[in-house]
């Protein structure tokens, strides 16, 4: 099998304007596009055809496009033709035809004699297959800004098309006899103007058939696209898919570049890129093979190419051959994730594994001195496809050789490229010491602001009026003036004056509106914050393009920022829409991590004038990774910043002063809201939350439900509550829902009665407030005529609990201090008695406990004894051990009430225990009899990695007291 490689570069001296060229080798057929206005087409275009046959021709047809084709699609005039045959190119050197002008023929016809010029192409051709190592990077690429009269420029490369049929024949006899009857064919048929057999109707069903009806071309790549062209069909089919984890044997390179991501995906990955030839070059690697980007399925939504290549040889490995093949992802424009399986079998034990790379092309930070910048995030993983007792000393090779290639590979983009520090960027003591270095004084604004023409006139009239009397004689009394009164003498003199009292007014003005800009910096500024817990830094760095409210004065910004109820004040830069503040603005530290950050720059006209707005913007902590919140240029909102498109630069840092303690402050202060008692998720847990909802790491999770999304029909679920937000995750035969909104976000919350929509199930309605919450469109029931969503849930396993907690953690995050005391004292009172609290959010009230027995025995065991299987000392271990659990761990017993104490356990089961092995954690309550001789343990457990065991609990109470036995009852939520 070979393939035909064809290179459609120019058209020249056409008949027509508006044309486009079909091309045909067997039954493999395609078609350029359209270009109009203009004689002399640049197509610059690459096709692949599969030969079977040398004695197959390429048949190339440029026709004139007809806009009144209709549904049909019918063909324009036939402009022109030119048929090449395969064999031809054979007898190239290196199967390889240079670029070419072919002169177009038409059939003539019988009443015609004249001989007319109907155009000329420039083609290029390669034949490759069966061992052959004809690469198509000979072919010539023309830039479309190319003009054609400007061909000249290739120069001895462009030969005749006569050239064609003069090539050296090929040796077998055969093959030549052959060939030479077929040019012998084609100059008797121009002669005697032989007529083609139904010309017409193969016009028509060439235009109506596409390379992509065809079975036997479905792998071939898009007929007439270039490599921009596929990625940006690519983008329409993979628009929605998730960004992937990186991969498991680690990152090889983590770095920004300034360069866009698009351009950074084309130096990587399109066709004979440079960078890539010398990489191959500083690696010692030759004879590079790339194949051509094609699709490989029908819908056009996956983008593959195979590069072979020769690896070169190292101390232990002699030079073998490698294979990539490199799929794209996903590519939208802003993201490319392109995943890499390199194979090379000729390594040692090289057929049991292979080695997978995932390149991660993502928006850097934003710069304002360049555009955009790119991340670039290369990671590896080994994969096994043999079981290999060499796995250990094979994934120890692979790594070294892939740290020391993309050693070389860092260094080269380095040098292509400028690398953008992240690490600097997102280090808040460095900012914080850059930023403070670079601070100007006082004198040094002063002198920026007072050094104008207004000032300098002012002053050297002073200067000038001064000298001016000092030079002047005795003071003598004219007209109407007396001692202590000096009138003007002149007109001029009262120009003069005015002059000067104009001028002294206006430096009046400055100077008493700098005063005032200086005092309204006041004492927010500086690394001061106090208290521990979440801790916002804020580094204002400058502004750019900021909008003037008179377009006769330059604005005097200054930017408020508000957060969690507080705010703080950057100071004001006088006369100028580029302002540049090098400022550190910091909150006290809050128990809750805040959510947003509203941000507004100002134009100050004084100390007693409202400022007017120059534009704001609203920075949502869930949304911004940590990296990207460190060095971001946030765009402004509002009629005159969106005009102006203005924007500021900030650096934010979120940090936690007081680690895990903070958290469990906050829990224990919600406690008292929610009424009952919570505890600290597992990292685990927390960890599977955030990558659900894509949340940043500070975000944890306090409780979840298990219940429905009322919508046109209803959608079992989670409902997710954590400090911030309230999420909900579905995932119904792998097709996934979810959504999340702020509290801040709900303007109402209201308990609906049971109905038969909801299955009996009394509902909890959310309604967030106007414009809040459009990322959670789809998850709302409706919209209201004033805009608001709409949320409806129900089937909760426990809706007082589900209903107390959401109520709770809504109430903390929008209400006052009164008010969240309030709540807490009616919650206190209502709920005197001590609940068991566990994972899902479902929960048992003792006293309402109703258990089966199924377990009864009497041991004559002293009753302490039976008491040290629950103080988590040794023997509680090797009781646990001894019955199958696991990596038994415990906390500490902590008072609940006077009489309650509660801790929590974590074990794993044994697989003699149980089939599935599964992970248990569990809270347990105990308290004293009334008569103070026994003890009642309660127990709640959840299992983790067991069929279905997200939809039940176990729930187990044990009494222990002399002389009566103990039992043990179960009951599954």
């Amino acid at each position: 099998m070979m393939r035909l490689f064809v290179y459609l570069l120019e058209g020249r001296d056409l008949a027509v304007k508006d044309s486009y060229v079909k091309l045909k080798v067997g039954k493999s057929k395609s078609k350029t596009r359209v270009l109009k206005n203009t004689r002399n087409p640049v197509w610059n275009e690459e096709f692949v055809f599969r030969v079977h046959d040398l004695e197959d021709e390429l048949v190339l047809s440029v026709y004139q496009f007809n806009e009144d084709s209709g549904f049909f699609n019918v063909a324009g005039d036939l402009v022109g033709r030119v048929k090449i045959p395969v064999w031809s190119i054979v007898a190239e050197k290196n199967h390889y035809l240079p670029p070419t002008w072919f002169s177009l023929q038409k059939r003539k016809s019988l009443k015609s004699t004249t001989n007319k010029d109907y155009g000329k192409v420039l083609l290029t051709l390669s034949l490759q297959g069966r061992g052959e190592q004809v690469c198509s990077d000979r072919l010539l690429y023309v830039h479309p800004s190319c003009r054609a009269e400007n061909t000249d420029e290739y120069g001895d490369k462009c030969v005749s098309s006569q050239d064609i049929f003069s090539c050296t024949p090929p040796t077998k006899k055969i093959l030549e006899g052959k060939h030479l009857v077929k040019v012998i064919a084609g100059r008797l048929e121009k002669l005697f103007h032989k007529n083609e057999d139904a010309s017409g109707t193969e016009d028509s069903s060439e235009l109506s058939t596409t390379i992509s009806d065809n079975e036997e071309n479905l792998a071939e790549p898009t007929s007439n696209s270039n490599f921009e062209e596929l990625i940006e069909m690519l983008q329409s089919s993979n628009e929605q898919k998730d960004m992937p984890e990186n991969l498991e044997g680690g990152i090889l390179l983590d770095q920004a570049y300034a360069i866009p991501p698009k351009d950074l995906n084309m130096l990587l990955f399109a066709p004979k890129s440079q960078f890539m030839r010398d990489l191959a070059e500083l690696q010692g690697t030759t004879d590079v093979q790339e194949g051509p980007w094609t699709w490989k399925s029908a819908d056009k939504s996956c983008l593959a190419r195979v590069v072979t290549y020769p690896k070169a040889a190292t101390k232990l490995v002699k030079t073998v051959k490698a294979t990539e093949e490199q799929t794209y992802i996903k590519a939208n424009g802003k993201e490319f994730i392109v995943f890499v399986d390199v194979n090379m079998p000729e390594v040692p034990y090289g057929n049991t594994f292979k080695v997978d790379l995932l390149y991660k092309i993502t928006p850097g930070p934003e710069l304002f001195s360049i555009e955009k910048s790119a991340h670039l995030v290369i990671s590896w993983a080994l994969n096994f496809h043999q079981s290999t007792m060499m796995k250990g000393l094979i994934e120890r090779g692979a790594r070294q050789g892939l740290k020391g290639s993309f050693e070389q590979f860092s260094d080269l983009l380095a040098k292509n490229l400028k690398v953008i520090n992240l690490v600097n960027m997102s280090d808040k003591g460095h900012t914080v010491a850059t930023l403070q270095e670079e601070r100007q004084s006082d004198w040094e604004l002063a002198t920026e602001y007072f050094w104008n023409f207004t000032v300098v006139a002012a002053l050297f009239m002073v200067l000038y009026i001064s000298f001016h009397i000092w030079l002047c004689g005795e003071f003598k009394l004219q007209g109407l003036e007396f001692d202590g009164l000096d009138l003007p003498d002149s007109v001029g003199e009262i120009i003069t004056s005015a002059i000067l009292v104009i001028q002294l007014e206006k430096v009046y003005d400055m100077v008493s509106h700098f005063v005032q800009a200086r005092l309204k910096r006041g004492s927010d500024h500086g690394v001061k914050a106090q208290g521990d817990g979440w801790v916002l830094t804020i580094a204002l760095i400058e502004g750019a393009k900021l909008a003037s409210l008179d377009s006769t004065e330059l604005p005097d910004p200054y930017v408020v920022f508000t957060c969690n109820g507080k705010s703080r004040t950057s100071s004001v830069k006088l006369q100028t829409l580029d302002p540049h503040w090098n400022e550190i603005l910091e909150f006290d530290a809050s128990e809750e991590p805040p959510s947003v950050l509203d941000v507004e720059v100002l134009d100050f006209d004084g100390p007693f004038d409202q400022a007017c707005s120059l534009g704001h913007a609203e920075i949502n902590f869930l949304k911004h990774t940590s990296t990207e919140l460190a060095d971001i240029w946030v765009p402004l909102d509002g009629k005159l910043a969106q005009s102006s498109q203005s924007k500021l630069h900030l650096r934010i840092f979120l940090n936690n002063t007081n680690g895990a303690e903070t958290i469990r402050d906050y829990l224990k202060k919600m406690e008292k809201e929610v009424g009952k008692k919570l505890n600290l998720r597992s990292l685990h847990r927390n960890s599977a939350f955030q990558k659900i909802f894509g949340l940043p790491p500070e975000e944890f999770l306090i409780s979840d439900f298990s219940c429905s999304l009322k919508r046109k029909m209803p959608l079992q679920g989670r409902l997710f509550l954590s400090a911030r937000i309230v999420g909900f995750y579905a995932n119904l035969f792998g097709h996934k829902t979810k959504f999340f909104f702020l509290w801040e976000d709900i303007e109402h919350i209201h308990e609906l009665p049971p109905t038969l929509g909801t299955v009996r199930s009394p509902s909890l309605a959310i309604i967030l407030s106007k414009g809040h919450g459009n990322d959670a469109r789809h998850g709302a029931k409706y919209q209201d005529e004033e805009g608001r969503l709409h949320f409806y849930f129900h089937s909760f396993i426990s809706f007082n609990v589900a209903s107390r907690t959401v109520m709770a953690l809504w109430g903390t995050r929008t209400l006052g201090p009164d008010e969240r005391a309030q709540i807490a004292e009616e919650q206190q009172d209502r709920d005197e008695k001590p609940s068991l609290f566990e994972d899902p959010g479902s929960y048992l009230i003792i006293q309402d406990a109703k258990l089966a027995k199924v377990l009864s025995v009497e041991l004559p065991v002293n009753i302490r004894l039976v008491l040290q299987m629950f103080d988590g000392g040794d023997f509680e271990y090797r009781v646990m051990a001894k019955s199958g659990c696991l990596n038994y761990t415990t906390t500490p017993w902590e008072p609940v009430t006077p009489d309650v104490h509660e801790r929590r356990t974590s074990y794993k089961f044994d697989r003699s225990i149980s089939v599935f092995g599964g992970e248990v954690t569990c809270t347990q309550q105990k308290m004293p009899f009334s008569s103070d001789s026994g003890w009642i343990v309660n127990e709640i457990m959840t299992l983790h990695d067991v069929p279905s065991g997200e939809y039940f609990r176990v729930s187990t109470l044990k009494l222990l007291y002399p002389p009566f036995p103990s039992y043990q009852g179960r009951r599954c939520n």
